[in-house]
């Protein structure tokens, strides 16, 4: 029989790592974990966001182009676009911007607008406008093919 010294322990009994150390995770390496998983989901909270004022961006310009149509149905049956008033937009635009005419329609133009209400930060596009011969424009700093 070999000494106890030399006794081999079944693998069972076995410890990880310096005899009497407990195995597990150090509070540093939870705290790394925890770090990494804090940048990652403030990088996806960020590209979260900018969609969602892209995607209420792309329903004002809808509600624009609606208008519109309206308008120019409006213009067929009148010869003039005074009078013409806008149908409203989906509550789903309506809470974030708000849309209108720019000034009253004349006999032969009109321009309309959606403007964003505080709770839609939309700094690249700003003021959306269309005008009665299709010309898009945006009040913001991006380009009117970024944001239509």
């Amino acid at each position: 029989m070999p000494s106890s010294k030399n006794a081999v322990l079944p693998a069972r009994t076995r410890q990880r790592g310096a005899p009497g150390k407990a195995a597990g995770f150090t509070l540093i390496e939870l705290m790394i974990v925890v770090l990494v998983i804090a940048v990652l989901m403030a990088i996806a909270y960020a590209s979260y966001q900018g969609v969602v004022v892209k995607s209420r961006r792309v329903a004002a310009e809808g509600c624009l182009m609606q208008h519109a149509q309206f308008m120019e149905r409006y213009y067929t049956t009148n010869f003039t676009y005074v009078g013409g008033a806008a149908p409203a937009c989906d509550a789903d635009v309506a809470n974030f911007y708000t849309v209108g005419f720019v000034a009253d329609p004349t006999r032969a133009a009109f321009t309309l607008q959606a403007a964003p209400k505080s709770n839609q930060r939309d700094g690249k596009c700003g003021t959306l406008t269309l005008d009665e011969k299709g010309q898009r424009g945006e009040g913001g700093t991006g380009s009117v093919d970024d944001c239509w």
